[in-house]
């Protein structure tokens, strides 16, 4: 059954990936072209690092809600808006059809998806933004056991990224919220019952997420609690016609501008 899942994780993220490129090009969401400096190295920390050349360099790590954000033109465009002088380099570790603990490897080892990416503590970066991965939560476990093991590994990333790199900001995203009675439609076949089964375990790993950043006073983007309707149920506006899973072209946007307005607003990154 686990693998079953996996299989058709995969394969359902690979149809979503290519229709959300086209739906996004249709709408003028273009996908990045820039090309930057070669980046350098440098020591910090008694560590080689790769440096890059623009002023901030940001790390997103999370699953395919946040490997949709692709090269991340949006978000650029919106930081640039907040920081018309700085440039900015994001580097997307969102990796489709991954959970929690496959996180600490891309901190620590070289990986592979789609293509090699070094080890992100590799990386002279400036922030990072740790995002729930609660869409793909940890069902081979029950939920108590499950939600600690999610505990544990923010636990094991944050004492790491402090360490290896202190100088480093660290957020967590909380993304947006699914619909609990169109989540996956179309595209997985469930019962309504089942359907919400899977919402409510999504929703969990999600407020999971939220409270630990919270109670160990991590700054949080809190994009579910923003993307709930007055039902407290996710906007549709937010969320892909094509799977009702991922974010849309609008939550796209949506997610890329409170990721900048909230580092701006809060003075994460000072000029």
């Amino acid at each position: 059954m686990l693998l079953l899942t996996l299989f058709l994780g995969a394969a359902l993220f690979f149809h979503f990936n290519v229709l959300q490129k086209v739906e996004r090009k249709i709408l003028g969401v273009g996908i990045s072209t820039q090309q930057t400096e070669k980046p350098s190295e440098i020591i910090s920390e008694g560590r080689t690092k790769v440096k890059y050349p623009q002023d901030y360099t940001i790390v997103l790590l999370g699953d395919s809600m946040t490997e949709v954000l692709g090269n991340s033109d949006e978000l650029r465009a919106y930081l640039k808006k907040y920081y018309p002088e700085q440039s900015f380099e994001v580097l997307n570790y969102g990796f489709g059809s991954t959970n929690i603990l496959s996180a600490q490897e891309r901190l620590e080892y070289e990986t592979f998806y789609g293509r090699t990416f070094r080890p992100i503590l590799d990386i002279a970066f400036d922030l990072i933004l740790i995002e729930s991965f609660g869409h793909n939560p940890l069902s081979q476990f029950p939920l108590e056991e499950g939600l600690k093991k999610q505990t544990s590994a923010l636990d094991k990333m944050v004492e790491t990224i402090t360490r290896v790199n202190p100088s480093a900001k660290i957020i967590f995203v909380a993304t947006i919220a699914p619909h609990k009675s169109q989540y996956g439609q179309g595209k997985v076949d469930l019962s309504q019952e089942q359907r919400t089964r899977w919402v409510e375990e999504r929703i969990a790993y999600i407020q999971n997420h939220i409270s630990y950043a919270n109670s160990h006073h991590i700054p949080l983007i809190n994009i579910y609690q923003k993307s709930l309707n007055n039902d407290q149920d996710g906007k549709l506006d937010y969320i892909s016609s094509i799977d009702f899973i991922h974010p849309s072209p609008n939550g796209v946007y949506f997610i890329s501008e409170e990721i900048a307005k909230f580092i701006f607003k809060n003075q994460i990154l000072t000029p």
